[in-house]
């Protein structure tokens, strides 16, 4: 069984209501049971729970966030149990989304009473795709007529697809589908986008790779649309013409840890199979430790540019130069590069600055 959990989330009238009546469509066609767990803001509102009726806001986003993560657990227990070989579960919005209506000390709070951290909530999910407010580009299509909950001007929707965004940066696959193209495109490139996630037909990663100058850290780390993360990667003996490692990517103390084999069919293209470990899964694989390789451990700065994902990687071994990189839908597709960021060249084909090639260049 295979049981995949998204979130489609974005700005106020970016196109979720119809966005996830295709995905429903276009991927049972394609042998997924799709299961949707509702938005919890409108299901609170309309039943008369808002910040507005609350004590305080932060009272009301408590709220919130553990009915959120209760529906969202009762799906996965459900779907468990399930005589299904594929499951997408599609949240419409997830448990970052909060994040963008409150401040960071309610933030703060609201983790505290339940428990939790921003790493384990932002990660639990497989992937993220954001569509981007009509007020972005699209101000003619934009209403409030659709959605009862819905109360934002043009303006404050563009600051709070902004928030949104920064909200889920730092997911490993966070996905920006913007109003450059016609609506109907625009939904199509998100079905596009899922599918290429979900490895349909096949698990494809398509990536460009830039050697880059040592960038200013203190930019990055002034950016709301930037997080840094903290990485250690080490590689397991695989066989001939794979490559299998397990990943701990988190920081100050939380953490996450995931396997990811990969198998190289062209210059930016690769067959990618991921999947979570437990740590105590994590930590059993180490034991069959590749010790031709050295442990890899680098600083990752996430950044969304002109809403694109970028990754930014810092080794301890360099202080001139750093990694850049950025996973495409379709080898074709257009990038535009970070302005902040002064490319030395371009290296997606050059073995040299592959992480298992750095892994065994840097082992003494």
């Amino acid at each position: 069984m295979q049981i995949t959990k998204i979130v489609i989330t974005g700005g106020p009238c970016g196109g979720k209501s119809t966005a996830l009546s295709k995905i429903h469509e276009e991927f049972e066609q394609m042998g997924y049971t799709v299961l949707f767990v509702p938005e919890t803001a409108t299901e609170l509102i309309s039943g008369g729970v808002a910040p507005w009726t609350c004590g305080t806001n932060l009272d009301y986003q408590k709220c919130h966030l553990k009915l959120q993560l209760e529906k969202e657990t009762a799906f996965e227990k459900a779907a468990s149990t399930m005589n299904k070989e594929k499951i997408l579960i599609v949240c419409d919005r997830g448990a970052l989304d909060s994040k963008a209506y409150m401040s960071q000390s309610e933030f703060d709070e609201t983790l505290k009473s339940l428990s939790t951290n921003e790493i384990d909530l932002r990660d639990n999910y497989s992937a993220v795709f954001h569509l981007v407010t009509a007020a972005k580009g699209a101000e003619y299509a934009y209403t409030l007529s659709n959605n009862c909950a819905r109360t934002e001007t043009v303006e404050q929707a563009r600051e709070l697809d902004d928030k949104i965004i920064s909200a889920w940066t730092g997911h490993p696959h966070l996905r920006i589908i913007d109003n450059s193209i016609d609506f109907d495109e625009k939904i199509s490139h998100l079905i596009a986008e899922i599918a290429s996630f979900l490895g349909e037909p096949e698990p494809y990663e398509i990536e460009r790779k830039f050697l880059i100058e040592y960038p200013d850290l203190a930019y990055l780390d002034s950016l709301p649309n930037c997080q840094r993360l903290e990485i250690i990667q080490t590689y397991l003996k695989s066989p001939s013409g794979e490559e299998t490692r397990v990943r701990q990517r988190g920081i100050d103390g939380n953490y996450v840890y995931f396997q990811t084999t990969k198998r190289k069919i062209s210059d930016t293209r690769r067959i990618e199979i991921e999947k979570r470990l437990t740590k105590d899964e994590y930590l059993k694989l180490l034991s069959d430790v590749d010790t031709t390789k050295r442990q890899i451990r680098k600083t990752r700065y996430c950044l969304v540019y002109e809403n694109q994902y970028f990754e930014i990687d810092i080794y301890p071994f360099w202080n001139d130069k750093a990694i850049m990189e950025i996973e495409l839908r379709d080898e074709k597709q257009e990038i535009i590069l970070p302005t902040s960021i002064t490319v030395i060249k371009e290296v997606t084909d050059d073995d040299e600055y592959k992480n298992s090639t750095l892994a065994k260049n840097f082992l003494n």
